[in-house]
């Protein structure tokens, strides 16, 4: 009897490894194309900008920047509604 528990247990073990948790992994395309797309920068020649993104109206926590100092673009993070934008000339 005890044998017949430890094959049950074993077998089942070795189903749920094969089978994973969770189901098989979908792979997640609009992620995909995020990490490998290369846009173009934009051309700064004469614009001075900067945008500083916020997680929300209490602007206390930066989740982005966009900014061009009229020579290079740089910008990291992502966009949203919550900004603080300046705008200046060059010089």
């Amino acid at each position: 009897m005890k044998t017949g528990s430890f094959i049950r247990g074993a077998l089942l073990a070795a189903g749920l490894m094969m089978v994973g948790c969770g189901g098989p992994v979908v792979e997640d395309a609009e992620a995909q194309d995020l990490t490998s797309r290369e846009d173009a920068a934009p051309n700064c020649n004469g614009v001075y900008y900067e945008h500083t993104y916020y997680r929300d109206d209490t602007y206390t926590t930066i989740v982005g920047s966009r900014a061009c100092d009229c020579s290079f673009y740089s910008g990291f993070g992502r966009i949203s509604a919550f900004v603080e934008s300046y705008y200046g000339t060059c010089g």
